[in-house]
């Protein structure tokens, strides 16, 4: 709301949100736009909306109004917080970038395969505020739990020696890197999305990993799959699991998740979980007997049988499968702000890593 304060209207100092469209201006557009509140000459006082493009440190766009004296007093800015799944896309690097050596033989196909990821998003419109997650360490907490819970064992130790490699490259860009240890990547991408959603004009998780389908939250927090190129919103949870956001522990703790190590229910499948859990929502609210479901799932009494006899199986299922939003992170949202990349050491990781090809890829070079 505004305030009258002298001869200019002040906005309170927070983010505020925008819900109409800017005439004129594309959907990107709206995410990098300054509010400019200005008064007109004489008595009447009036907010006079201006708009510059903060991402490109642009002049005033806006066209200007006669009689009017436009004037900074705050802004409202479309900040889009990006949280990076660091370890998915450390994995999608390893898998599908070449092998590559450095010049003292170590493997480095992944790391520059994250590098040039990371740049393309950091090129993308309106990407201003950024920090990744990885896990440091494979194993965390959910490991003393279950376990049955993934760990490192069996994963290729070429992809595993480059996890710190990758986190001082990130670093470098000069973006934060949450390296987690006790806890995991995505509970510290949970802990981030939710502190600060409430300061920006959407928190966009990049990753297509089904854990973090229970951050969502309308559409102020939502999912984006860069392979594929779509968000998901709540909506688009509902479409595809046919539960909403709060559900999915629990679907997950009912269906498995295998990439976690999480073998859920025998007989329990993504149709059934999701049939009943879109009435019920939570495990513990599934009566006993499948007559009072009001749904009725193939096999609905032996799935029933099954809850019953394994519900405390499931309901430790879902502690695993339940993001943690507590992890200690320092970070205010300003901190997340991207400056650019430092220029010395990142030419220094390129010789030391034979990354020639990478030199001149950055597009913005962090003040000194």
């Amino acid at each position: 709301m505004f305030d009258r304060s002298s001869d200019f209207f002040v906005l309170h100092r927070r983010c505020h949100r925008i819900r109409h469209p800017v005439p004129g201006s594309s959907q990107r557009a709206q995410r990098c736009l300054e509010l400019l509140v200005g008064r007109a000459l004489g008595s009447c006082h009036f907010p006079i909306a201006g708009f510059e493009f903060l991402a490109q440190g642009g002049e005033l766009i806006g066209e200007t109004i006669p009689g009017v004296v436009v004037d900074v007093v705050d802004r409202i800015a479309f900040v889009f917080l990006h949280l990076l799944d660091g370890t998915y896309e450390l994995f999608r690097a390893h898998f599908g970038f070449p092998n590559r050596s450095a010049p003292d033989g170590r493997e480095v196909g992944a790391t520059l395969g994250i590098i040039e990821t990371t740049l393309a998003l950091l090129r993308e419109p309106g990407v201003t505020h950024v920090a990744v997650a990885t896990d440091t360490v494979i194993e965390s907490f959910r490991n003393d739990l279950f376990p049955g819970y993934k760990s490192s064992e069996g994963m290729e130790q070429a992809l595993l020696d480059q996890f710190p490699l990758a986190e001082r490259a990130i670093e470098i860009l000069g973006l934060t890197c949450w390296k987690m240890r006790e806890f995991e990547a995505d509970d510290a991408i949970a802990t981030a999305a939710f502190r600060f959603c409430e300061e920006v004009e959407q928190v966009v998780i990049c990753t297509p990993d089904k854990d973090l389908a229970q951050c969502v939250l309308g559409d102020r927090i939502v999912t984006l799959n860069r392979r594929q190129q779509t968000i998901m919103d709540e909506e688009g949870v509902w479409e595809k699991f046919g539960v909403g956001p709060e559900s999915i522990p629990d679907y997950l703790a009912l269906v498995g998740d295998t990439a976690d190590g999480v073998p859920g229910l025998p007989g329990w499948g993504s149709k059934s979980a999701a049939a009943v859990l879109a009435k019920f929502r939570k495990l513990e609210a599934i009566p006993p007997d499948p007559a009072d479901w009001g749904v009725a799932p193939r096999g609905a009494s032996k799935l029933a049988a099954t809850l019953a006899e394994h519900r405390n199986l499931a309901m430790a299922y879902r502690t695993l499968t339940t993001l943690r939003r507590d992890v200690p992170l320092n970070e205010t949202l300003e901190d997340l702000r991207w400056h650019g990349v430092d220029q010395v050491k990142f030419l220094e990781l390129c010789d030391e890593l034979g990354f020639d090809d990478l030199r001149t890829r950055p597009h913005r070079w962090r003040d000194t």
